[in-house]
């Protein structure tokens, strides 16, 4: 994990109206609009209207040929998803992408959700925008902005999490975001606190608290999971024990609200190291799978990418054991801010987990050419070797920091035939988020 981070407010460019021309500019404007979008129809939601665009969907430079339309016909076969280029998420800067494709929520399955933190006038908050055409274009669902990270307190590692099944009085498919709050506030007491929402992100409700700070460290990075019990499992990065510079925990609940002490998931033996960053994923056999990074003062392997299984979503083994450090044939490793998640495999019913880190590097420690630019899968559930192929986003910033490819989120189709990445990069001194899909 890398330091605290703050934005820089978003340049507004002046307007220029010229009189006699307004009318002529909205009709042509109005014509553009409807020839784009198909006109003003609702977009399943119940007659909801769409809210403005926000620029989603904005390509970072030109030369961007649009694709044609295509009418599926009786007995068509499904037709691979094109590859596309990186295109803007949003407009002004943004920061920790998380994409979640529903697959509780009824007529909405299959839409995708992603969330970054963001912050304006010292403000932090979240900011989402969905996708209705399989990640080809987004536009703005709604924001959560919580307390306590206005007026510059902070906030830091936003998690966005699709419930698979009821907890407590919570059904299956509602949707639920948490963060780190609070680290620039003076006399800091960080908490990790979670919203949900009842309307595919429209609007958010405060929930619960998962956990307050007892001294000045830091609870960062929340990740959510459902346990076997059907328990809300609550992993974090705790630095705020004495005896370690930070480890992993988890508290769990059986409604949302009310959270049990934390537990030690990966809590090194030589209290200097750092594990953090944790994500977990479940796979259809009922195993979990957790990334996580483990910084140190180790020289080559400082902030290298980690996995260990579990089954049943709560006991983790010993949290003193560090886990596996995957690896490709050659011996490359990722270093930094590793993401996961699982795809359909044709053929494979254990399917195939997909890793992204911010850095790659070689087996003997120098960076690869090819950093920022790969994604890795494995279709043995994260045994043996793991397969590089070319990332939908390639990040051009090669300077290690939080923004450039840290922490990218992936998203497989639901045949497990291509990939959404959304990854951040700087740009012009803004980190920016974008998105693209590519074939697995």
């Amino acid at each position: 994990m890398f330091g605290r981070f703050s934005f820089s407010p978003q340049l507004r460019r002046p307007v220029i109206v010229v009189p006699g021309v307004v009318a002529v500019l909205a009709v042509v404007a109005l014509l553009i609009v409807l020839a784009t979008n198909g006109g003003f129809s609702g977009d399943g939601d119940g007659g909801a209207s769409r809210k403005k665009d926000d620029g989603a969907g904005q390509r970072p430079g030109p030369g961007h040929t649009p694709k044609p339309e295509h009418t599926p016909k009786p007995g068509d076969k499904p037709r691979p998803e094109p590859k596309t280029e990186p295109t803007l998420l949003q407009q002004g800067s943004g920061m920790y992408p998380r994409a979640i494709r529903l697959a509780h929520n009824g007529r909405a399955n299959g839409r995708v959700l992603v969330s970054t933190v963001t912050h304006s006038g010292g403000d932090g908050f979240a900011r989402f925008q969905e996708s209705t055409d399989d990640g080809a274009s987004f536009h703005r669902a709604g924001t959560v902005a919580d307390p306590k990270a206005a007026k510059g307190r902070g906030l830091c590692c936003g998690v966005l999490y699709e419930l698979p099944r009821r907890v407590g009085d919570m059904p299956a498919g509602t949707l639920l975001w948490a963060a780190s709050a609070g680290q620039e506030e003076k006399n800091r007491r960080m908490t990790i606190r979670v919203f949900k929402s009842t309307d595919l992100a429209r609007s958010w409700s405060y929930l619960s608290t998962v956990a307050t700070a007892r001294a000045d460290g830091g609870l960062w990075e929340p990740e959510f999971s459902v346990d076997a019990d059907g328990k809300l499992v609550c992993h974090y990065s705790d630095e705020t024990d004495p005896a370690h510079s930070q480890k992993l925990v988890a508290a769990r609940s059986g409604d949302g609200v009310s959270w049990s002490p934390p537990r030690d998931t990966v809590a090194s033996s030589l209290g200097t190291d750092r594990p953090g960053m944790a994500v977990v994923r479940r796979l259809p056999d009922g195993k979990y799978v957790m990334t996580y990074e483990i910084c140190s003062s180790r020289g080559q392997f400082d902030c290298v990418a980690h996995y260990r299984t579990s089954p049943d979503g709560w006991d983790w083994g010993d949290p003193a054991g560090l886990g596996i450090r995957p690896e490709t044939a050659d011996g490359e490793y990722f270093k930094h801010a590793p993401t996961l998640a699982w795809a359909p495999g044709k053929g494979n019913s254990r399917g195939k987990l997909l890793l992204v880190g911010q850095a790659m590097y070689r087996a003997d420690g120098s960076r690869a050419p090819d950093s920022g630019r790969v994604i890795w899968t494995n279709s043995d559930g994260g045994r043996g070797p793991w397969r590089k192929v070319a990332a939908p986003v390639a990040v051009k910033t090669s300077e290690l920091g939080p923004c450039p490819n840290y922490s990218s989120s992936l998203v497989p189709s639901a045949d497990g035939g291509h990939v959404l990445e959304a990854a951040t990069d700087m740009v012009q001194g803004q980190c920016r988020p974008y998105f693209a899909t590519r074939p697995l």
